[in-house]
């Protein structure tokens, strides 16, 4: 979905489970028995932290009102360094219907929109640093087929920072007839506005850098990701499409077709697009998120997941050139990051006009600030039961606070 401002209203799902072919988990119960890929043991996890510090001390109380308001279930919250996590704890419930489940440390939740930046823009900036990618070429000289309308001028700098004019979002009905129709409805969309020209956020934009991936690597999005970036960082428990090992502790979002989603990605378009889009898609934990910020603050180095030998995503000129805040207009934007923008909200106001980060659709929050080596997580499931929480003023209140003495 387009937004992710958590008081705008939820968008109305969409329902054709019949269209895909990917198999999709629902609940514990019905997934069991389904083949898992992943490792028996998993990656070392987070263990709440001493919450006496003064500096974290209004942290309990704001979450516990937000639950108690029916704003989300439940959240993760956590703040780490360089080296360490500074403080990690678990609030509520990551479900209330049709069961209750505690929500803990270790809770998988879709990050909606931070697919955009972890996913799809982490993988293009390691084709970049490969050199197989310029960011300052036209998007038509990778992707012919999508330079119509007015197109050809659009580059992958302006998809990154989302000025190149597209729509938000297209119509629903252009996913209903399988992935490669969709795509051919994508490349015969106009523009809303010349290239360059003005901020618009869009889904569409990293839709077609999610496309751009693939025809590059000759890999899809999900399998470049975790071959590139979330294997060499030791984010074990981070993929799309999870497992039902993973989905039996997946936080649940709402209904689709009288089941909860659970495990399975709430975006109705990356859903069409059998759970892997440039968009959304990415199911991940605080402790898988930390690994990357840590690795974000290390400009792309993070020990392996046994932690032997450094595993680097790229260079550090390439982690310089995705994290340099760049005008839109209307702000600042990074590549595939907000940095202060209508989008910042939750943000705060204590991380340094370095900072980075982003939020999603499903009330997620991260904030990665290289001149406070701060990482900070917020991740809750605001849309369930019914759809009504609103979290991002209530992530950068915790955020302020949090960060404030850094």
């Amino acid at each position: 979905m387009t937004l992710t401002n958590s008081d705008i209203p939820m968008k109305a799902t969409f329902f054709l489970s019949t269209l895909l072919s990917v198999s999709l988990c629902m609940f514990a119960s019905e997934t069991i028995a389904q083949e898992s890929s992943l490792p028996d043991q998993p990656a070392p996890g987070l263990v709440p932290t001493d919450s006496s510090d003064p500096r974290f001390a209004t942290v309990t109380p704001l979450v516990s009102a937000a639950i108690a308001d029916g704003q989300t279930p439940g959240a993760v919250v956590v703040l780490a360094n360089a080296d360490k996590v500074l403080y990690a704890s678990a609030f509520g419930d990551r479900q209330v219907q049709p069961t209750v489940e505690p929500m803990t440390l270790d809770t998988v939740f879709d990050l909606a929109s931070i697919s955009k930046p972890v996913g799809t823009a982490t993988s293009v900036m390691v084709l970049v640093d490969e050199g197989k990618i310029d960011v300052n070429e036209k998007v038509a000289t990778y992707l012919p087929e999508f330079g119509q309308h007015g197109k050809d001028e659009i580059t992958v700098d302006q998809l990154l920072v989302h000025t190149a004019g597209l729509i938000p979002d297209n119509a629903l009905g252009d996913y209903q007839h399988g992935i490669d129709e969709a795509w051919d409805r994508i490349c015969n969309l106009k523009l809303r506005s010349a290239p360059g020209e003005k901020f618009a956020y869009t889904d569409v934009g990293f839709i077609v850098l999610g496309k751009l991936v693939q025809k590059i690597s000759g890999r899809r999005l999900d399998a470049f990701a975790a071959e590139r970036v979330f294997g060499p960082l030791g984010m074990t428990e981070t993929m799309y499409n999870p497992p039902a090992k993973l989905c039996e502790r997946a936080a649940t979002t709402e209904t689709r077709d009288g089941k909860p989603m659970k495990g399975v990605v709430h975006d109705p378009r990356a859903f069409l697009m059998d759970g892997v889009a440039g968009h959304a898609g990415v199911f991940s934990t605080a402790a898988d998120l930390v690994r990357y910020g840590q690795a974000m603050l290390r400009k792309g180095k993070l020990a392996d997941a046994t932690g032997d030998s450094p595993q680097q995503l790229f260079t550090a000129a390439t982690f310089d050139l995705m994290t340099k805040p760049r005008d839109i207009k209307r702000g600042t934007r990074t590549y595939g990051w907000d940095n202060q923008s209508p989008y910042s909200r939750n943000r705060g106001k204590s991380l340094s006009p370095a900072a980075f980060g982003h939020g999603g659709f499903t009330g997620t929050v991260m904030w990665i600030d290289p001149a406070k080596e701060l990482v900070f997580i917020f991740l809750s499931t605001r849309l369930h039961p019914d759809g009504k929480g609103s979290v991002n003023d209530l992530a950068g209140q915790i955020s302020t606070d949090m960060c404030k003495d850094w």
